[in-house]
């Protein structure tokens, strides 16, 4: 189906108002509706963004029933560390011939919220804690998979940093922090990529849901930054059908059962919606559904070998040596070895929930480096297993007495699925009490212990003295085991480097104080001051900074020269700088330039990413690296005039290993008409280079940096549509109504095997669900007017529920 912009008017004008209305909600959970008489193919959506993950039959968010066989490749938090554009390019297009060879006509991913706090149950599903990182690998993966013809839903608008009651919390947010930190990404990838879709977020925003806002969706989105295509909904994120319309929601998904559509129409002859506003909506669905309807004969060949090759490229090339002492890496083939850990054999490759892949083929590290050994001089041991949280002193002592045998143990530890998923958040940075005591335990025996770590996101490291050297693995795809080994091995040089901040301990996070809320509101309190702008403004220590990460060579950076010495605001500049390998190894390094302000009016990060570039070097080679700044490099958000603005003055260029290892560093003058008022004393006092002491910002000093008085928290009672089911259980009525839908939501899977990792993203995700959502997901079963009735009930309001159900009854 293609049409040009006058057909799809003429079609416009065709269709029924109830033709019209069908098109703003799916058919079901993952398809779009069909107009078989004017010839509009339904057209299927499907969960990325690592892997495809088409349900062939009942569809579900949680990612339990089977999906179809494909490539799963790096999550999200591991490609980051590649920082590798082309690598990111090469996965979407992996991603977009896979999808288009099953017929699916856009991929849901990729993910580009922002890691506020190590914590989130969901941080392996996003690219960084850094705007301009995650922005740019966002655009190269867009650009790989809508290069196939298959959309994209960049996700999720905005601000959804916590699975902790992500479908009702209201994030307060100074517009500066917003505009410069968690829109940026979204901002950078529209304006270069141009997504397809994009794909709104459940909770509240300065008071306002996501599917609501017109700020967010029209204004910002569409008017500001360009964006030309379809706004749809995350799976039961609809709030007001009716106002997300005027907001600018183009799709609801998955299908309501019909209840939306008679919203819709209502309003449409109640005069509260103009057909010309349900018009444009359409008008944006089918030049969706005309860019990425599949033909029978235009669907795509796979090779899911080479795909296999590319998806252990990219673990390859993600993988981060953090520690290395006395060069411990790469293994001697020579060499006796002690494996040790039950990830070693039965790896966590991905994350757990709605983007869980069924690979094509699965590896382990174990059996990965066996095969590489001539005669495996290998021993093993479980270590520990990781459906139990206690310390098994047997498999303790099986462990040591492995480790005493070998010259040297590879010890693999990290987070189990229990430990984080989507749907709930991490209680804690700590991995499980029983990989620490067998860190401890192998350590004291063997001392050349390697530790290789499988998990999602940051990890605290009380125990990094005792291993001479740690690998951070994260999750590394169906090729993670290959890819392990060939890095252990020295097979292949690592390169990745971290794309966030390891702490030290939870609590040095500023946000740490307010994450993740009440349940109702969650305040960001600490402003610009996320990762390493944090760490590196308060001078405080880390256990591994920004984009740190080691190789098995060493290169020299020189030469570092700008295009000019003094530019005007907005110019581009050119910074150049010579990396030389002078180790004996071939390898990439990853280059990043930071920005220093310097003693500004503005209150700023000491330092800020604004560009990198990731370089092959052969052994005594030197290669020359242009990186050009853009307009946006000296620039910060000027709440006042609602704009970017420039503060003249000296800015310190770095070239750098990492964001704590600076090698190079030269000076800019800025020129700039703009002239910023001075920042109140408060504001100075809070925000500007804080140093010596923990990051405390009181009432007063947040009011002022949100322009007005802190809005109060919603009271939990009186009920209403947007309760959780967690806060109706303060009543009796509320605790059958929450264990009923737990028992159905449980039953619904009746013939999967659930696990307690599924259970317990069961029952956190049911805790909070809005009431709302007791409609929408039961397909119109219930109507809002049974709801209505519930809550009442629920508010002590007899009568007035007494009387809704005799409106049910007429």
């Amino acid at each position: 189906m293609k049409l040009s912009s006058e057909s799809i008017k003429k079609m416009i004008h065709q269709c029924t108002l109830e033709e019209k209305v069908s098109l703003c909600s799916g058919a079901n959970f993952w398809s779009l509706v069909s107009i078989d008489r004017l010839g509009v193919p339904s057209i299927m959506l499907a969960d990325g963004p690592h892997g495809l993950r088409k349900q062939e039959n009942e569809g579900d968010h949680l990612g339990l029933n089977k999906s179809v066989v494909a490539t799963c490749f790096p999550t999200a938090v591991t490609l980051a560390s590649s920082w590798d554009r082309e690598l990111l390019h090469s996965v979407g297009e992996a991603l977009g011939r896979e999808a288009r060879h099953h017929r699916v006509s856009v991929l849901l991913g990729p993910g580009v919220n922002l890691k506020r706090h190590p914590a989130c149950g969901r941080n392996f599903e996003y690219f960084s804690e850094d705007p301009l990182l995650a922005g740019e690998l966002a655009t190269a993966y867009i650009n790989g998979v809508q290069a196939c013809g298959v959309g994209t839903s960049l996700k999720h608008f905005a601000v959804n940093n916590q699975e902790f009651h992500r479908m009702i919390t209201d994030v307060i947010v100074d517009e500066r922090t917003l505009r410069e930190f968690y829109l940026r990404p979204f901002e950078i990838a529209v304006k270069q990529s141009a997504p397809l879709t994009v794909m709104c977020a459940y909770n509240r925003v300065n008071g306002t849901y996501c599917s609501d806002s017109q700020s967010l969706l029209t204004e910002i989105l569409r008017k500001e930054w360009g964006f030309e295509g379809v706004v749809v909904s995350d799976w039961g994120a609809v709030n007001d059908r009716v106002e997300g319309i005027k907001a600018g929601l183009d799709l609801e998904m998955p299908a309501s059962g019909g209840v939306h559509d008679d919203e819709i129409l209502s309003a449409i002859h109640e005069g509260r919606l103009q057909l010309e506003e349900l018009d444009e909506v359409v008008g944006r669905l089918l030049h969706l559904i005309q860019k990425t309807a599949i033909e029978e004969q235009a669907t795509f060949a796979l090779d899911l070998e080479a795909h296999h090759q590319l998806a252990h490229r990219a673990a390859s090339e993600s993988i981060v040596l953090l520690k290395n002492e006395d060069h411990l890496l790469p293994l001697r083939p020579n060499q006796s070895i002690g494996i040790i850990g039950e990830f070693a054999k039965k790896p966590r490759y991905q994350g757990a929930g709605s983007s869980q892949v069924n690979p094509s083929r699965m590896e382990n590290a174990y059996e990965a480096m066996t095969a590489m050994v001539d005669d495996p001089a290998i021993l093993y041991a479980v270590g520990y297993e990781n459906s139990q949280d206690h310390v098994s002193a047997e498999l303790l002592t099986e462990a040591k007495k492995v480790a005493k045998q070998v010259e040297v143990v590879l010890l693999f530890v990290g987070l189990p699925d229990i430990f984080e998923s989507e749907g709930f958040d991490r209680d804690t940075l700590e991995i499980p009490i029983q990989h620490q005591k067998l860190i401890e335990a192998v350590s004291e025996v063997n001392h050349n212990t390697v530790v290789i770590l499988n998990n999602g996101s940051p990890v605290l490291m009380n125990w990094s003295e005792r291993p001479k050297a740690i690998i951070e693995a994260y999750l590394g795809g169906q090729a993670s085991g290959s890819a392990i080994a060939d890095v252990l091995f020295g097979k292949v040089n690592p390169c990745g480097k971290l794309a966030e901040t390891f702490p030290l301990q939870q609590k040095d996070f500023p946000a740490d104080t307010h994450f993740p809320g009440n349940g109702q509101q969650v305040q960001y309190r600490e402003g610009l001051y996320v990762g390493y702008r944090y760490f590196q403004t308060a001078q405080k220590e880390v256990q591994y900074p920004f984009g740190h990460g080691l190789s098995y060579t060493e290169f020299e950076y020189s030469n570092l020269t700008l295009s000019a010495t003094s530019i005007k605001e907005q110019e581009p500049l050119h910074v150049r700088i010579t990396i030389t390998n002078i180790g004996q190894r071939d390898g990439h390094e990853i280059v990043q330039i930071y920005v220093h302000s310097g003693e500004g009016v503005i209150h700023r990060p000491a330092q800020q990413l604004v560009g990198f570039s990731k370089v092959f070097v052969a052994v005594g080679e030197a290669k020359d690296i242009d990186i050009m700044l853009d307009e946006k490099a000296f620039s910060h958000y000027d709440v006042k005039s609602q704009s970017w603005q420039t503060e003249s003055g000296v800015y310190t260029i770095s070239a750098a290993a990492s964001v704590q290892d600076i090698r190079l560093q030269t000076e800019v003058i800025v020129h700039s008409d703009f002239i910023p008022e001075p920042e109140s004393k408060l504001i100075q006092e809070t925000y500007h280079r804080q140093t010596e002491k923990e990051f405390f910002v009181s009432d007063e000093a947040f009011g002022e940096l949100l322009g007005k008085s802190i809005p109060l928290s919603e009271p939990i009672h009186p009920f209403h549509r947007n309760s959780s089911l967690r806060d109706i259980r303060r009543t009796a009525l509320g605790r059958i109504v929450y264990d009923y839908v737990v028992r159905r939501s449980i039953q619904e899977f009746a013939n999967t095997e659930i696990d307690e990792v599924t259970r317990q993203m069961i029952r956190k995700s049911i805790d909070g669900l809005p009431l709302r959502g007791l409609v929408l997901f039961n397909q119109g079963k219930i109507n809002f007017t049974v709801l209505d009735t519930l809550i009442a009930f629920l508010n002590g309001k007899y009568l007035g529920g007494i009387r809704k159900l005799f409106e049910l009854i007429k």
